[in-house]
């Protein structure tokens, strides 16, 4: 997310950094806040300024009753369309200055007008001032693996914390239940009130979908500490850096799941990666229809947040058209005859090991296929060593 000085809070340069540490859980009632708070007890026994900036105990009287003899932060209280409402209050814990702060509901989207829109910005900037945060999030919150979890569950999911927060975490642990403790906790009405209970085990507590949560959390977890290992061991020399290019088109749907898929495959090998745009000529600026140019301004957003670098190039006969460019980031033009050139040239210049495509079905495809290149293409890369991969 950019913020309002242009920069990417994740990457704003600070002298000291404090040490995060995040709670994964399959779903909500695993036990996140019993843990976090569990934890606020045994720091504060051992001498540690540790403060409670925010806890939502969504009135389960097991967590609710941990809150007692901890130190908590009093909420910002805000008004928004005639509503009372409690938020996190930066500014205070700011100035308190506690060693370490609990601060749960990682992925809430605050109230319009507040310093920073997503709450993970907030801790980013307790980060940067030297205060460790602990705190939690649901595996269905983390942005490049929102697709797989509307696929299990058959809700979207609209507030997300990119998968670059979670890079710079200094421990990742999983609060894991199986799926019969977790409908059981439900049942006992542990979770939600018991009004509420038969409408979840209906759609989303069902054992099916906890099981695939499940798997999703443990597989995440796993690769952070993968991630953590292959960071502190200086890899062989004879290993070839990985670099990855994701080739996105107008098509809304493929371009999303291109440029998801292509950032976990980026995040697992810890490696820089490019998304490709090509603006053909039915996309100039005058052309291309404007849900369209919408959907190509969020993909860019959404590939920055994720940690690439957005190459925007149009082809030679898109005349005078200008680029689609709306937002502040990062973009190269290039001038190349087609899709095709466009890939091969940002390969050679750029180092790329692996290229990422849509199925044949996609709009990319269709073009390089129209081209009558795509088996030149298929030899570059394979002289090159260089890998294609084609996503579902």
């Amino acid at each position: 997310m950019i913020g309002s000085s242009g920069l990417d809070p994740l990457e704003r340069p600070a002298a000291k950094r404090g040490r995060l540490k995040v709670y994964i859980g399959m779903s909500a009632g695993v036990g996140k806040s019993y843990r976090m708070l569990e934890e606020a007890h045994r720091l504060l026994e051992q001498g540690v300024n540790i403060q409670v900036g925010f806890i939502e105990t969504h009135n389960r009287e097991e967590t609710h009753a941990l809150l007692e003899g901890l130190p908590v932060i009093p909420r910002r209280e805000v008004y928004y369309k005639g509503k009372r409402l409690e938020e996190f209050d930066l500014n205070a814990t700011l100035l308190l200055q506690p060693a370490r702060v609990i601060v749960d509901e990682l992925a809430h989207t605050n109230v319009p007008g507040s310093r920073h829109e997503k709450r993970w910005q907030d801790v980013v900037e307790l980060l940067d001032n030297g205060i460790d945060v602990i705190t939690a999030v649901n595996i269905q919150h983390i942005e490049s693996i929102t697709d797989d979890v509307q696929r299990i569950t058959g809700v979207a999911i609209t507030e997300r914390v990119p998968d670059s927060f979670l890079q710079r975490a200094d421990e990742v642990v999983n609060i894991d239940l199986t799926a019969d403790e977790l409908i059981t906790r439900m049942k006992e009405g542990k979770i939600y009130d018991k009004a509420k209970v038969e409408t979840a085990l209906r759609n989303f507590f069902q054992p099916e979908k906890i099981l695939q949560l499940r798997e999703l959390a443990l597989k995440e977890v796993a690769g952070q500490v993968e991630r953590k290992v292959e960071s502190e061991v200086e890899p062989p020399k004879q290993l070839r850096r990985e670099r990855f290019l994701a080739c996105i088109s107008s098509n809304h749907k493929a371009a999303g799941r291109i440029i998801r898929k292509t950032a976990r495959l980026a995040n697992y090998y810890q490696c820089e990666w490019i998304v490709l745009y090509v603006q053909t000529p039915r996309e100039r600026l005058d052309r291309i229809p404007l849900d369209k140019q919408r959907h190509l301004l969020n993909h860019f957003k959404l590939a920055v947040e994720l940690g690439a670098e957005v190459i925007q190039a149009q082809s030679a006969d898109a005349d005078e058209g200008k680029p689609i460019v709306g937002l502040p980031l990062k973009v190269l033009n290039l001038a190349q005859a087609n899709v095709a050139d466009a890939i091969l040239e940002v390969v050679r210049k750029r180092s790329i090991t692996t290229v990422c495509i849509g199925k044949p079905h996609f709009t990319i495809f269709q073009i390089i296929l129209r081209t009558n290149v795509f088996n030149r293409l298929l030899n570059v890369l394979s002289v090159s060593n260089v890998d294609l991969i084609i996503l579902s």
